[in-house]
């Protein structure tokens, strides 16, 4: 998620997922290729048009810094997005065994994006502030998240995460650009969200 031209955080974010890569990469055909974000689904870019990526097996390694601990074990496929400027998302769909399982995953998912600052901050030149943007009433649930990071050398970058859930499939969106938590547009994040666990099934 720590988009770094920057060095400390992005080296162990690299370094977890050349380690968890093989164990977080599902197997071809085990999740659907369905209940995927289009580029359009996204908060729209002042000055920039989404381009969507390829659904991918696996993990995208910029959510592993805050998720690794929890998804290994699990089928997964995600698919990437960008601007042509400084914007940039990612949807991570999760199939679970059992609407149960779906709902401790969830639950861990956001406790460990609630504690990602820590991680974060083993980089003692990188400060990290958790938001909670609150629930949203769609399917099972959704949850709102965002994450700012600061480098002693001024970059800053903010960052909106959700977990949602629906029956025993979990979704997890995440947004980024440069700037801090005013540059945020939680409200369009919060309709992405929405969108997104309503294409799950």
């Amino acid at each position: 998620m720590l988009k770094k031209t920057r060095a400390g955080a992005l080296t162990l974010l690299a370094l977890t997922g050349l380690t968890l890569g093989s164990v977080l990469t599902a197997p071809a055909g085990a999740t659907p290729r369905t209940g995927f974000l289009s580029a359009a689904d996204l908060p729209p870019h002042p000055s920039s048009p989404w381009t969507a990526g390829a659904i991918t097996d696996g993990v995208p390694e910029e959510l592993l810094l805050c998720l690794a601990d929890a998804l290994p074990g699990y089928d997964s496929r995600y698919r990437a997005f960008h601007t042509e400027l400084d914007a940039s998302a990612r949807q991570l769909n999760i199939v679970t065994g059992t609407p149960a399982k779906a709902k401790a995953l969830a639950t861990r998912l956001n406790k460990e994006i609630r504690t990602c600052p820590a991680r974060i901050e083993r980089d003692p030149e990188i400060e990290a502030t958790h938001k909670d943007y609150g629930t949203l009433p769609v399917e099972e649930g959704a949850r709102v998240h965002g994450l700012h990071t600061a480098a002693s050398w001024g970059a800053t970058d903010i960052h909106l995460l959700s977990v949602g859930r629906d029956g025993r499939t979990v979704t997890v969106v995440e947004w980024s650009q440069l700037g801090d938590f005013d540059d945020a547009p939680v409200r369009a994040f919060k309709k992405t969200t929405t969108t997104a666990v309503a294409k799950l099934h």
